[in-house]
């Protein structure tokens, strides 16, 4: 479902797929995930045979160089642990929903009641594949790796030119891992103000959680990070997914991130209300003064508390008279002058 989508703060989605293959795997990495604090699980729908020719090579860090069909085919989740995972997923408050890779993946998604769908970067040019899925009326979460900014508009004109879907885009590097030099957080924040009427956010491949936070510093909405229980488990995508330790320690700094932003408007804190006063400073007297006496340079000078006249009127108290006996160290009042 896509019922955790909040306006006021950043969505968090663990993507577990390719992390299972069992009933079991997923059940635990939804316990995990669900631990952790996170609103989303993603999984991957696709069938080897709708998604790669059998001549298809990867070429990546994480997979070496392997037949894709051969790696997607180990990797395929039928419907029926579709329907398990997500029924779970649900039970456990959490949304959930997939990155269909052809249009009857999209309809097995459909049957199961999704309430999203993401589009993976591999299909963010796929113009048919995402008329498609804006016909199902569903929000969109389209990740945007390997795109140039005029193909990004060309995706975002098509779902709209079909539907009044929700478009959520995701920066996304579509290396992995991602490396520091390559993440280019800056782009993200190219899509905000060309897209100003979206939800734009980040899609992770990097090895450790500083990129996502660092994405939602610079304004991100939606989070998107791999998930696994164990890094050092069989499959390409354990290395690059956060293991709960790591997951739990993003969602508190993003939660904490989120409460130290503020309302942006400058004004003393709460917290500030008694400081204000007391750490700040006023013009005090340096010697004892009788009623008349006029005050000169030497005789004044600016110290703590906050509580008397303000030093930027440090000019004006020069030349005036006391109204009063003064003892040296007295915090000046205006009432204190003729």
């Amino acid at each position: 479902m896509f019922r955790n989508y909040r306006t006021d703060r950043t969505y968090i989605i663990a993507e577990i797929g390719g992390n299972f293959t069992t009933a079991e795997q997923a059940v635990r990495l939804i316990d995990e995930a669900k631990a952790t604090g996170v609103d989303a699980v993603k999984l991957q729908t696709y069938r080897a045979r709708t998604l790669s020719t059998r001549g298809a090579m990867f070429d990546m860090e994480n997979t070496g160089v392997t037949s894709q069909f051969e790696l997607f085919q180990r990797y395929e989740v039928d419907e029926s642990l579709h329907e398990e995972v997500f029924r779970y997923a649900e039970a456990q408050g959490l949304d959930w929903f997939s990155s269909p890779s052809h249009q009857s993946d999209v309809d097995l998604l459909e049957r199961c009641g999704v309430g999203a769908h993401k589009v993976g970067s591999d299909d963010a040019v796929n113009l048919p594949l995402l008329r498609y899925l804006a016909n199902t009326g569903k929000p969109i979460i389209l990740s945007t790796g390997m795109c140039t900014l005029d193909e990004v508009r060309d995706s975002v004109a098509a779902i709209k030119a079909q539907s009044d879907s929700r478009i959520i885009l995701l920066h996304a590097i579509t290396s992995y891992p991602t490396h520091p030099e390559n993440v280019n957080l800056g782009a993200m924040q190219s899509l905000m103000r060309e897209f100003p009427g979206l939800d734009v956010g980040y899609s992770d491949h990097t090895l450790t959680p500083v990129a996502c936070l660092c994405a939602v510093a610079m304004g991100a909405r939606a989070i998107e990070r791999h998930f696994t229980y164990d890094k050092n488990a069989d499959g390409p995508d354990h290395m690059l997914s956060a293991d709960p330790e790591e997951m739990k320690w993003l969602v508190d700094a993003i939660r904490a991130f989120e409460v130290m932003r503020g309302s942006g408007v400058k004004e003393p804190a709460a917290s500030e209300r008694v400081t204000r006063i007391n750490n700040r400073k006023s013009i005090v007297l340096e010697r004892d003064l009788k009623a008349g006496d006029v005050i000169s340079e030497a005789d004044i000078a600016v110290k703590r508390p906050g509580t008397g006249i303000y030093p930027k009127h440090f000019e004006e108290v020069i030349g005036r008279r006391a109204a009063v006996d003064l003892k040296a160290d007295a915090v000046l009042q205006w009432s204190n002058l003729a």
